[in-house]
């Protein structure tokens, strides 16, 4: 399966509040999602694996890879598309070599050196940020901005995304530093309509 890492959509069901998640997110990837994370920061280790092998499922039919957060016991056993990490989470090269060759492995870094690791480590891409001030992730850090994000894109020859506070406002200036794709919680799940969303952020991340 080809890695389109344009639109790069993470899950939060906090955010959903009382709506299902599995509708929400076939909602968004009819919207145009390319590439998908199942983060489970609160579920029981059972629930997370039926959750993943449920949305592999679902992520399958419209050709998106998915991605489990944090949890490589949980991308093991529901042979996930691949696993992404950050800095409190396994080594980078740990993973990659639990994980195996064949399975997408991604990093969240928020510095140059960060980057340069997490590629000399196995890091297939990078997750880099918070670009802006985020409230769906508690532990973001502090921003590091539209020049961040560019110094971090152009030190490694890895697909890079930027993440944190990514909207349909702002995401093409993200693309203008030359990155693979926009990762976004909020601007798609914390929309009544998740399908427009999606759609409204490729359509601008397309513009010329």
């Amino acid at each position: 399966m080809a890695v389109d890492y344009t639109l790069y959509l993470v899950t939060d069901r906090g955010i959903l509040g009382d709506r299902d998640l599995f509708t929400a997110v076939e909602e968004a990837l009819k919207g145009g999602v390319t590439m998908l994370q199942l983060r489970e920061k609160t579920a029981s280790s059972r629930d997370f694996y039926q959750l993943a092998v449920r949305m592999k499922e679902l992520a399958a039919a419209y050709q998106v890879p998915l991605i489990i957060d944090d949890r490589l016991d949980i991308a093991l056993a529901a042979d996930a598309g691949g696993l992404h990490v950050g800095q409190d989470d396994l080594p980078v090269a740990v993973a990659r070599r639990i994980l195996g060759p064949g399975k997408i492995l991604g990093y969240s870094v928020s510095t140059v050196e960060e980057a340069i690791y997490g590629e000399q480590n196995g890091a297939d891409y990078l997750g880099a940020g918070p670009v802006y001030a985020t409230g769906s992730k508690a532990d973001a850090g502090s921003p590091i901005g539209i020049d961040g994000l560019r110094q971090i894109k152009q030190s490694v020859a890895i697909p890079v995304v930027g993440i944190g506070g990514l909207g349909e406002a702002n995401i093409l200036d993200v693309k203008r530093t030359g990155v693979d794709g926009a990762s976004v919680i909020s601007a798609i799940m914390g929309s009544r309509d998740l399908k427009r969303a999606a759609g409204a952020l490729i359509a601008a991340w397309r513009q010329s």
